[in-house]
C-alpha cells in the first residue's frame, strides 16, 4: 500500500500534488475553522481533513484518508454534516473526493512523514513551482488600511494580522495575485507597491513592519490618492488584470468618500469596503454621509461591501473575503469607458474641406483615439471617409494597438468630392458596426462634417441609434445646426459639437472624450 503523508488541519486539496494520495489527518482539529466547499465532491480550495470529517470518512480523532483529484465543476452545494457546515462556491478549477484508505489506520499511523516516500528510493518530484502562486486568482490589490487614532495601536495590530492572513490565503506569486499596502491617516502613505514583493513570506514580513501613523482617517483622500497613483505600470500594475482596492474602515470615515468613489470607478478600480465595528448612534452624528459605503464601492449590489463586528476572532472572515477578491468575473469596474468602447469615425472628405483642414480633422481624431486603451480585448477604432462615395479606411478588427491605429489615421488620403452624409451613416452602420453588434463593447459613431448633406441624414441616424450606436456629431464651418442635431443621440445638446474654424477642433477633444465616458457609465448603471 502507499505510505501515508501526515498533513495539517489546514492542508487544502490544492496543496496535494498527486492524482491519488493517502494522507493522515491529525486529531482534534478546531471544527469551526474548517473551510469546506461542496458535498461529496469538494472544491480543491477545501480543507482535506475538514472534507473527510464532513463526509464521515474519519471523526475528529483524525486518521487515514485517500484523496482523489477530480476536475473542477460549477455550483458546489452547502450541506451541514457531522458538525461541519460546507459552503457554496459557484465554480473552481479542480475538485477532490475523500474515501477510507484500504490499509488500516494503525498501519498508517506507524509511518511518520519522513518515510512518506515511494519505495523505489528515488526522491519524490519537487512540488509544483510555488513562486507562480494561485494562477486562478487574477488580481492586483491595494489594501488601504486604517491608521487613524479612531482605530488605535492595538486594533491597528489586529488589522495587520487580518490583512496578513488574507494575503497568505490569496496565494501571492509571480502569476497569482500581487498586493501592496497604503495607510490612511492624516496624509495617505503608500507603504509598498505591487512590484515590491511577489511572495507571501515577503509580504507578511512587510506588513508586520508597518508602523502606526495616527491622525484623522481621511479615507476619502487616501482612496482618491490610491486610485490615481498606486496602479501605474511602473509601480507594478499588470495590463488586463483587475485592479482592486480593499478599504478597511474602523467605525466611520472622517471625510467624504463619494468623490473618491467616482474617481476610482473612472480609473477602472474595483473598490471593496470592509467595515469593522459600525458607528454607534452617537458617532453617526459625526458621519458626513451615512450612506458612505454605497457611494464608495464599485457597485452598490452587496458584493463589494463586507462587515466584521470587531477585530477579534476574524479568522473565519478571511476565506469569504478571499473568494470575493478572486472572482474576477464579478469585477464590474474593471470595464471602463477607456477599455470597453468601439469608436467609429465618419470623416467628411468633400472638396470644401481642403487638404490642410483635412489634416486638422485627422489630428483631432488621433487625439480622441489616443485617450483609449486599444487592444484585442480593449477598445477599438475604425474610420470611414465619405464624399458621394464611402471608403472604409480601416475597420475595428484591422489594428489592435494604439501605435498602429494612430499610424493608420496619419496615412488616410484625402478624397475630395460631394457630401452624402446619410448614405455614409447607413454604410458605416451596416459594414463597420454590423460585425461588432454582439461584442462586449459599447458602440459610438462620431460624424465629422463641414457642410450641408445632399441627402437625408435623419433616417439613417435613427437607424444607427436603433442598432445600439450612440452618435456624436461634430460640425465645422458651414455644417447646418439642424443637420447636426438630427444626427446626434439624445440628449442632443450634449451630443452635438460645432466650431466655426477647423482650428477650433482641438479644444473639443476633452469634451468629446468626457461625453463618450459619461454615456458609457450611464449605460452600465
Amino acid at each position: 500500500s502507499l505510505a501515508s503523508t501526515a498533513i495539517t488541519c489546514f492542508t487544502r486539496g490544492l496543496d496535494l500534488r498527486k492524482e491519488t494520495e493517502d494522507v493522515l489527518c491529525p486529531a482534534n482539529c478546531p471544527l469551526w475553522q474548517f473551510y469546506v466547499f461542496g458535498d461529496g465532491i469538494y472544491a480543491s480550495l477545501s480543507s482535506v481533513c475538514g472534507a473527510a470529517i464532513h463526509r464521515g470518512v474519519i471523526t475528529n480523532a483524525g486518521g487515514a484518508v485517500r484523496v482523489q483529484t477530480l476536475p473542477g465543476q460549477e455550483n458546489y452545494p452547502a450541506v451541514n454534516a457531522n458538525g461541519i457546515q460546507s459552503q457554496v462556491l459557484s465554480r473552481w478549477a479542480s475538485s477532490f473526493s475523500v474515501t477510507r484508505t484500504k490499509n488500516t489506520a494503525l498501519e498508517a499511523v506507524g509511518r511518520s512523514v519522513s518515510t512518506a516516500r515511494p519505495a523505489t528510493g528515488k526522491r519524490p518530484k519537487k512540488p509544483l513551482d510555488k513562486k507562480a502562486g494561485n494562477k486562478d486568482c487574477k488580481a492586483d490589490i491595494a489594501f488601504l488600511i486604517d491608521g487613524s487614532y479612531n482605530i488605535g495601536q492595538r486594533r491597528f495590530n489586529l488589522q495587520k494580522n487580518f490583512v496578513g492572513k488574507v494575503a497568505v490565503m490569496l496565494g501571492i506569486g509571480t502569476e497569482g495575485p500581487h498586493v501592496g499596502v497604503v495607510q490612511a491617516s492624516e496624509h495617505p502613505k503608500i507603504e509598498f507597491y505591487l512590484k515590491n514583493f511577489t511572495t507571501a513570506k515577503d509580504v507578511l514580513f512587510a506588513i508586520k513592519e508597518l508602523g502606526f501613523r495616527g491622525g484623522n482617517s481621511n479615507t476619502g483622500k487616501a482612496l482618491k490618492h490610491t486610485a490615481q497613483k498606486f496602479f501605474s505600470l511602473e509601480n507594478g500594475a499588470r495590463k488586463g488584470i483587475p485592479k482592486i482596492i480593499v478599504v478597511f474602515l474602523d467605525g466611520w470615515p472622517s471625510d467624504d468618500l463619494e468623490e473618491a468613489g467616482i474617481v476610482a470607478r473612472e480609473f477602472g478600480v474595483n473598490v471593496f469596503i470592509v467595515s469593522v465595528a459600525k458607528p454607534t448612534t452617537e458617532e453617526l452624528g459625526m458621519v458626513q454621509d451615512i450612506g458612505f459605503v454605497d457611494k464608495a464601492v464599485c457597485r452598490n449590489n452587496g458584493f463589494f461591501s463586507y462587515q466584521m463586528p470587531t477585530w477579534f476572532g476574524t479568522t473565519k472572515y478571511v476565506k469569504p473575503l478571499v473568494q470575493k477578491l478572486c472572482s474576477h468575473e464579478q469585477m464590474l469596474c474593471s470595464k471602463t469607458c477607456y477599455n470597453s468602447v468601439n469608436i467609429g469615425f465618419l470623416i467628411d472628405g468633400s472638396s470644401s474641406v481642403g487638404e490642410s483642414n483635412f489634416r486638422l480633422v485627422l489630428e483631432f481624431i488621433s487625439n480622441v483615439a489616443k485617450a483609449f486603451e486599444i487592444s484585442d480585448i480593449g477598445s477599438k477604432i475604425a474610420a470611414v471617409q465619405f464624399t458621394y462615395d464611402q471608403r472604409t479606411e480601416f475597420s475595428f478588427t484591422d489594428y489592435t494597438t494604439k501605435e498602429k491605429v494612430l499610424s493608420a489615421i496619419r496615412n488616410i488620403r484625402y478624397m475630395s468630392g460631394g457630401t452624402a452624409t446619410g448614405d455614409a451613416i447607413s454604410f458605416t452602420t451596416r459594414n463597420v458596426f454590423g460585425p461588432m453588434k454582439d461584442g462586449p463593447n459599447k458602440n459610438f459613431l462620431v460624424v465629422l462634417t463641414d457642410g450641408q448633406s445632399y441627402d437625408d441624414v435623419r433616417g439613417p441616424a435613427a437607424a444607427a441609434q436603433k442598432a445600439g450606436i450612440t452618435v456624436f456629431s461634430v460640425g465645422v464651418a458651414w455644417a447646418p445646426l439642424d443637420d447636426l442635431k438630427d444626427m446626434a443621440s439624445e440628449p442632443r445638446e450634449s451630443h452635438t459639437f460645432f466650431t466655426r474654424e477647423f482650428t477650433g477642433l482641438e479644444q473639443m477633444v476633452p469634451d468629446l472624450i468626457r461625453g463618450i465616458c459619461k454615456d458609457f457609465l450611464d449605460s452600465k448603471q
